[in-house]
C-alpha cells in the first residue's frame, strides 16, 4: 500500500466498541457500517450494497460521489477552508445571489445547521416584534435540538428533559385552521411552520392552512416562518416548497442538502425585514464555510442543468401511486403520505422492526415517531430502486402477518 492510499475500514466489531467506550450516546445507533457510496448506493464494511432510501436524512440529495461534488471539492482543497465573516467570502456572495433569485426573496444569512437557522430565525421574528413572546408551532413538528428550537418542536418527549424553555410557544394540529386562527394574537412574534412535516410523520400542510397562516401573520404583524430544512431545496419537485404553493413567508430556513454533504444551513429574508437586522446582532464563526458554499452552488447548478425537478416530480407521482396500490393489498399499511421524494408509510405496528428487516434485505430507509417509515432518498434515485423497496416491503409486512 502507498501512502497515499486509503486505510482499509476498520472492522465493525472494533468501531462499535471504541463508539461504546468514548461517545456520549445521544443515538441508538444501527448495527451497519458504511465505508462508501455511488449514486444512490451504499457499500458496507463486508461489501454488501445496500439502496439508500434515506440519503443521509436528507442530505445527499446527489447520492454518493458525484462527479461535480468530487470535482469541485479537490479543487477546493488547495484553496482557503476558512476565513471567518469578518472578511469577504466570494462563493458565500455567488450562492446567495443564486438563492435568491430562485426564491425571490431579499437577503441570506448563511450558518451551518437547520437548528442554527431555526435559533436565527426566531432572534430576527423578535427584532420584527421587539416585547413579543408568544410563539405558534405544530403538534409533531421538529425544527433542531438547540433551546429555542426546541423550543418549537411540538413533541414532549424531545422537550420536557430541558424544561423551561422559551417562554411563550404554543402548539396547534396541523391543517386545524380553526386552531390556527385562536392561537395567532397580537402578541405572536412568529408563526412556524414546516411545509411538509418530517420526524412528525411526512404530514404535508394543505395550501388552505398555508394560506390562512399568511393572513395571520399579516393581520397581528407577526413573522411567519417556512421550515424547509427537510422538505426544500428540490424534494418535492420544487426548489422552494413556499413556491409551489404560492405563500410566501418572511422567513425560510434551510439546510440538510444545501452544502453538498457539508454543514451549511441559510436563512432567506422576504423584503418585509428589510432594515431590521444590524452589525453586530447575530453572527456565526463557521457559517459559510468557503468550501461549503461552493459545494452548494454545485448542488444547485446540477439541480437544474440534469433537469432533476422534473425528473422528482414524474417519479414521487409514479411513487405515490404505486404505494397506494400496494396499500389497497396490505392491511399493515395505514396512510401514504408525501410527494416528491419525501413519502411516510404509516404501519399498523411499530416502524423499527419493519426497518430493520428492510436493512437485512438491503434498503436503508428511516422511520418517524413509531409508526411510519420514512423515504428521503436521493433525487438521482433510479425508478427500480424504489420499486424493488416496495416489493421488499410487501414481502416483510407479508410475513408479520401470517
Amino acid at each position: 500500500m502507498s501512502p497515499s492510499d486509503p486505510a482499509p475500514p476498520a472492522a465493525p466489531e472494533a468501531v462499535e466498541a471504541r463508539d461504546a467506550a468514548s461517545i456520549l450516546g445521544t443515538y441508538a445507533r444501527t448495527s451497519f457500517h458504511p465505508v462508501a457510496g455511488k449514486g444512490a448506493k451504499l457499500v458496507d464494511a463486508s461489501g454488501r450494497e445496500y439502496w439508500d432510501l434515506l440519503a443521509g436524512i436528507a442530505v445527499n440529495a446527489l447520492g454518493y460521489r458525484h462527479r461535480r461534488l468530487v470535482k469541485a471539492m479537490k479543487e477546493e482543497a488547495s484553496g482557503v477552508w476558512h476565513v471567518s465573516n469578518l472578511f469577504y467570502i466570494p462563493a458565500q456572495g455567488k450562492l446567495a445571489e443564486r438563492l435568491l433569485a430562485a426564491s425571490g426573496m431579499w437577503r441570506v444569512f448563511f450558518c451551518n445547521t437547520g437548528t442554527e437557522a431555526t435559533e436565527a430565525a426566531l432572534k430576527f421574528a423578535r427584532v420584527k416584534n421587539p416585547g413579543r413572546t408568544r410563539l405558534v408551532a405544530l403538534d409533531g413538528s421538529f425544527h433542531g435540538r438547540t433551546l429555542g428550537a426546541l423550543s418549537v418542536t411540538g413533541y414532549e418527549p424531545y422537550r420536557t428533559p430541558f424544561e423551561p424553555l422559551l417562554p411563550g410557544a404554543v402548539f396547534v394540529p396541523p391543517n386545524d385552521v380553526a386552531a390556527l386562527e385562536a392561537a395567532v394574537t397580537n402578541d405572536t412574534s412568529a408563526i412556524l411552520l414546516e411545509p411538509i412535516l418530517g420526524e412528525g410523520g411526512i404530514v404535508p400542510l394543505t395550501p388552505e392552512f398555508l394560506a390562512a397562516a399568511r393572513r395571520l401573520a399579516d393581520a397581528t404583524g407577526a413573522a411567519l416562518i417556512f421550515d424547509e430544512v427537510q422538505c426544500g431545496l428540490g424534494r418535492t419537485g420544487h426548489l422552494f416548497v413556499f413556491r409551489e404553493v404560492g405563500v410566501t413567508p418572511d422567513l425560510v430556513t434551510l439546510a440538510k442538502p444545501l452544502g453538498g454533504g457539508l454543514p451549511l444551513g441559510a436563512v432567506l429574508l422576504a423584503p418585509s425585514m428589510e432594515g431590521l437586522i444590524k452589525p453586530g446582532m447575530h453572527g456565526t464563526t463557521f457559517g459559510g464555510n468557503p468550501v461549503a458554499c461552493r459545494l452548494g452552488l454545485e448542488v444547485l447548478e446540477e439541480i437544474e442543468t440534469a433537469g432533476l425537478l422534473p425528473k422528482v416530480q414524474k417519479l414521487g407521482a409514479w411513487f405515490g401511486r404505486a404505494a397506494r396500490k400496494l396499500k389497497k393489498s396490505q392491511p399493515a399499511i395505514l396512510d401514504v403520505r408525501g410527494r416528491g421524494l419525501i413519502w411516510g408509510i404509516e404501519l399498523n405496528r411499530e416502524a423499527g422492526p419493519v426497518q430493520k428487516k428492510l436493512l437485512e434485505r438491503g434498503f436503508v430507509v428511516g422511520t418517524s415517531r413509531k409508526t411510519v417509515l420514512r423515504l428521503l432518498p436521493p433525487l438521482v434515485v433510479p425508478k427500480a430502486a424504489l420499486a424493488a423497496f416496495l416489493e421488499a416491503l410487501d414481502a416483510i409486512l407479508k410475513e408479520k402477518s401470517s
